[in-house]
């Protein structure tokens, strides 16, 4: 295999892309058993941390499934036919414009499919992670993780598979952007309220209002991430 010595500063998002390419090429096959951590780590002249973190996203993007005491193998089925979005959103560098906009084009159907879909448990255990979220928020901390899992609740409740591999793709791609974002000053309560609506809307199984709720929300993330000035489109004939 023609693997390269890893020379960028992120250096698992250069492994990350070369197992891509190296998938892409098809020169593994789903189902695949990838190298050993410590194969691809003397492969890369990388740590195996390094290594670990690449296979950890890698996993979370659908690529690659972990068997305990077996090894990590490239995944099977409709996972795999997704890397072309992954590999859009690993290679661009500037791309949170792009991942707001698609946002806000999928998750108020997400939100509109929750509330026709989410089941009374699913209901409950959002309930629970909003009042773990408020109770992180009250020791002065960000909450961001009951943040991801609420998103991520959500879209399971909606009991599409492709919702789902799409949301792991923006979770991975948004993880140091949701910190930074809820690291403002009163941003953590008002994602909460946010949060709040938009279970409000499930709850009551309205999906009009949970479209809408969410697309409120994910426009007031928009503005404390976003400067006015990135967000501006050039328009036609300008």
């Amino acid at each position: 295999m023609a693997l390269r010595a890893v020379k960028k500063k992120r250096i698992h998002e250069e492994i990350i892309a070369q197992i891509r390419d190296q998938l892409a090429e098809g020169r593994w096959k789903p189902e695949d058993r990838l190298p050993s951590e410590r194969e691809l780590s003397e492969r890369f002249r990388v740590s195996r941390a390094s290594v670990r973190e690449a296979i950890r996203a890698l996993e979370s993007l659908g690529l690659v499934t972990i068997k305990t005491g077996e090894g990590t193998f490239v995944a099977s089925g409709s996972e795999v036919l997704l890397s072309p979005l992954v590999s859009v959103i690993l290679q661009q560098k500037d791309v949170l414009l792009d991942i707001f906009e698609a946002r806000k084009v999928i998750e108020p159907e997400i939100a509109a499919l929750a509330a026709k879909r989410a089941s009374p448990e699913e209901i409950r255990q959002m309930e629970e992670i909003l009042e773990g979220q408020a109770r992180e928020i009250a020791r002065g901390d960000t909450g961001v993780e009951a943040d991801t899992a609420f998103h991520s609740l959500l879209t399971q409740s909606t009991k599409n598979k492709v919702f789902l591999r799409l949301n792991d793709a923006i979770v991975d791609s948004l993880r140091e952007t949701r910190e930074r974002s809820l690291q403002i000053h009163g941003r953590p309560a008002r994602s909460l309220a946010g949060h709040r609506e938009i279970l409000k809307a499930v709850r009551a199984k309205d999906p009009a209002r949970a479209r809408r709720a969410m697309l409120e929300h994910l426009s007031a993330i928009e503005r404390n991430v976003l400067k006015p000035t990135t967000r501006e489109r050039r328009k036609p004939g300008t």
